[in-house]
């Protein structure tokens, strides 16, 4: 009986179900699937682990950030000032007796060594008069002797020895006056080096002492002449090792020679020195030079200018991330700034700064840090770049 009933229902449901126009069909099917997979998708849901869903979701609401590890190392501060290059050792020649020049040996540019001969002046009777001298020592010679023997006899005075003894002494000092304008006659390189000028030829007359000759200049010692500001000269040191950039591209490395205690009147700045050795003499007198003087040196880390940022009152720093990848401003000193990138303090001995990113991030929110290499924007000593 029940059957009988089961089997009616169902004919009447196919019958009417037939008797439906085509949309509505459309939209209960429509419906029936939407009501499948509400049900399905609820079921499927509660079989999922609940922490593993919110892990998921926070995963993709926490934004990644790539970042570097940047170690402190020693830095020296330095500054670089304009100066001149000069020669450490040089010598005006001038003539110490009077007369005519005889001969011009050397010419200039010539190198000469300690005693060359440079040129010959007329000794006219110098040598007479160098040998009437020797003679007129060896008289007051004679004359003291026979004062003191005279003397020990009782027939002379006490007075008498006196005078001859300084007579002995006054032709003594006149030969070697004598002797020494016989050689000033020739003139010699007092120091070894090049002879920057020569302003005498056969011929010329002296008629005083004194008159330049020319000028010879050591090239293996030279010095580099810079001014540095008062507010920087506390920093630089007698000993420390700078270095020199020619105008070639040459650099050369000295030592702090010289650092002065007087500013200059006009321009308020300490002149300071650097000494150079240059064996093959090939550094030029009056060159211009860049000086490189080292300042202090303290702990700093280098990273690229790109990386600096502001905070809301104008501070200049860098976003980096802390130890629970919490991002942090941290406000730094700029040290100084080269082509190998810009030096900074007042950070932590080892930092993990944000390299990419820093733009979509603020201070105190929660990132995913992602290490990387970064020799593009972050040079640290010693890598190849």
């Amino acid at each position: 009986m029940a059957n009988e009933k089961v089997q009616a229902v169902k004919s009447q449901a196919l019958n009417h179900w037939q008797t439906l126009h085509g949309p509505y069909k459309t939209a209960i099917i429509v419906l029936l699937l939407t009501v499948a997979w509400m049900v399905s998708g609820i079921f499927s849901t509660s079989d999922q682990d609940p922490d593993a869903n919110s892990t998921q979701t926070n995963q993709h609401s926490t934004p990644r950030v790539r970042v570097t590890t940047v170690n402190a190392v020693l830095h020296t501060k330095s500054i670089m000032v304009l100066g001149r290059i000069q020669a450490d050792e040089a010598v005006v020649l001038k003539a110490q007796v009077l007369g005519h020049v005889m001969d011009v040996v050397a010419n200039k540019g010539d190198h000469v060594n300690v005693g060359d001969v440079i040129l010959h002046l007329d000794p006219e009777d110098r040598a007479g008069r160098l040998a009437e001298a020797k003679a007129r020592l060896t008289q007051q010679k004679i004359a003291y002797e026979a004062a003191r023997k005279l003397r020990k006899g009782g027939y002379s005075s006490q007075l008498t020895v006196a005078k001859t003894k300084a007579d002995v002494e006054a032709a003594r000092a006149q030969v070697t006056r004598m002797k020494r304008d016989l050689d000033n006659s020739t003139v010699t390189a007092p120091i070894a080096g090049v002879i920057d000028t020569l302003s005498v030829k056969t011929g010329d007359y002296f008629d005083k002492a004194g008159g330049v000759l020319g000028r010879i200049v050591n090239l293996s010692n030279m010095v580099a002449l810079g001014e540095v500001a008062e507010r920087n000269i506390n920093d630089i040191a007698l000993g420390k090792v700078a270095t020199v950039r020619l105008p070639d591209g040459r650099e050369l490395s000295g030592e702090v020679t010289y650092v002065a205690s007087t500013s200059d009147a006009l321009t308020r700045t300490f002149a300071v020195e650097v000494s150079l050795q240059v064996a093959d003499g090939s550094v030029r007198e009056g060159m211009t030079a860049e000086i490189k003087l080292p300042m202090e040196t303290a702990l700093a880390h280098r990273i690229t200018p790109a990386l600096l940022t502001l905070d809301g009152n104008g501070d200049v720093g860098v976003k980096t991330v802390s130890a629970d990848n919490t991002v942090e401003f941290r406000r730094v000193q700029i040290v100084s700034d080269s082509q190998d990138g810009m030096w900074l303090r007042g950070l932590d001995p080892q930092i993990r700064i944000i390299s990419v990113g820093q733009e979509f991030v603020n201070v105190g929110q929660t990132v995913v840090p992602i290490e990387g290499n970064l020799d593009t924007r972050l040079s640290q000593p010693g890598a190849k770049e």
